[in-house]
């Protein structure tokens, strides 16, 4: 299975870019990159989320290298189910604090591409 730096790696060399270009872009310095290729640290949650926005990558598979696949929904009535688990309406209380995190990067990693698209076209 590949790391979170071997998928950046990837995208860099797919993309025609040098590592020192792209750490240039990204305000990521070699000693980083170096630390990320030899699994001494891992890239921020924000430098992830900012990586993924650059390649116009999902952020599931910048970390996991699965694209995330949404559960089946299930209209019965006037009641909305997510597949067999019966969690009804997706309310808040119901998710556990894991699952209100992850919501919680999706929405700042949603947002930052909004500004970023917004960004390219001024």
């Amino acid at each position: 299975m590949q790391s979170i730096y071997e998928r950046i790696e990837q995208l860099i060399k797919s993309s025609g870019m040098t590592k020192k270009a792209f750490g240039e872009r990204l305000a990521i310095s070699a000693g980083n990159l170096g630390d990320w290729r030899r699994g001494k640290s891992t890239p921020s949650t924000h430098k992830l989320i900012e990586i993924a926005a650059f390649f116009s990558v999902s952020l599931d598979w910048l970390m996991t290298g699965k694209e995330w696949q949404p559960e089946k929904v299930q209209e019965t009535g006037s009641r909305y189910f997510f597949d067999d688990s019966g969690q009804s309406d997706c309310q808040d209380t119901e998710l556990t604090d894991e699952e209100k995190a992850f919501i919680r990067e999706y929405k700042e990693f949603a947002a930052y591409r909004r500004r970023r698209s917004d960004d390219h076209r001024t």
